[in-house]
């Protein structure tokens, strides 16, 4: 009985009207129903291609959806971040893992067949926290292996412009993040940093500490993704993800205060003028969300 029910609101929803008049038998009725949603079905079904948020793996899924969809087609293939908490009915997942050789070819063809900054436009948006981004980097690279480095100058283009406003919206986070970055010390040995950037950006924040303070120990904890920035003294600066028990016991660093935390609140309130405060002003400058872990704003 549902079964009958099922067929009879698919016929109202996808057949013409001239099928639900004519056709009275409801053999027949089923048959086309069936054969017409196999059409819908067919026509509806994307393979959707998955990987982590790193960059390197989020290459390797661009290189493996570019395969399928030379078989497929273009308009039969999308990518995602996991988790994908928001499953379609008929679209195939697959997931991919990270593939070094895949990895490889895709940044040299960027580079080689497009240009340098074409590359640097798509680690970018790599870094974006945008659900579509991956589908832009996509839709991107098919016009830019056509036309080549001038693509980047074609502003007008929706594809780019789609580019240019990931690349920017990471790219102004970051420099955010250098700006307003705290570190605590540990005894003056550790420095330790905790931020929640909207983007992938701990990485990019990291580089410029490392330029800055070579000869130190220090971590930039991302606590969203739990991720570290880890540079040890004079050494390079690597990327890790942190297990449950090491997230846990570094959250507690930020609680640790000494003389300089003291001296840098007074200081932020001795050059500020009541008078002229602005906090409209101070929000566009420094957004709210931004200062969870300011040391000037924890106690307020």
């Amino acid at each position: 009985m549902r079964s009958i029910i099922r067929c009879r609101c698919l016929m109202t929803l996808i057949l013409p009207e001239k099928y639900q008049m004519t056709c009275k038998n409801r053999i027949v009725k089923h048959a086309i129903i069936r054969r017409t949603c196999r059409k819908l079905i067919r026509r509806a079904i994307e393979k959707i291609f998955m990987s982590n948020d790193r960059v390197e793996t989020k290459l390797c899924c661009i290189y493996t959806a570019w395969e399928c969809a030379l078989k497929v087609g273009y308009d039969k293939v999308g990518m995602m971040v996991e988790p994908v908490t928001e499953p379609t009915l008929f679209d195939e997942y697959i997931h991919v893992g990270y593939d070094e050789d895949h990895y490889i070819k895709v940044v040299r063809s960027i580079r080689n067949s497009i240009s340098d900054t074409a590359y640097m436009y798509v680690y970018y948006a790599c870094l974006s926290a945008d659900p579509d981004a991956l589908n832009k980097v996509f839709r991107f690279l098919r016009k830019g292996f056509k036309v080549g480095a001038s693509i980047i100058k074609r502003l007008n283009d929706p594809d780019v412009m789609n580019m240019t406003e990931l690349r920017r919206n990471v790219g102004n986070e970051i420099h955010y993040f250098r700006e307003f970055a705290r570190f605590t010390s540990m005894d003056s040995k550790l420095y330790v940093c905790h931020i929640e950037p909207k983007n992938n950006v701990a990485y990019m924040v990291g580089q410029h500490f490392a330029d800055r303070m070579p000869s130190e120990y220090w971590m930039i904890i991302d606590d969203k993704r739990r991720l570290a920035v880890v540079h040890p003294m004079d050494e390079d600066t690597y990327l890790r993800r942190l297990t449950d028990e090491e997230f846990e016991t570094l959250k507690n660093t930020e609680a640790k205060e000494d003389e300089y935390t003291d001296m840098w609140r007074t200081f932020f309130k001795a050059v500020a003028i009541e008078q002229r405060k602005n906090s409209q002003c101070q929000r566009s400058h420094f957004p709210i969300w931004m200062r969870k872990h300011a040391t000037e704003f924890m106690d307020v």
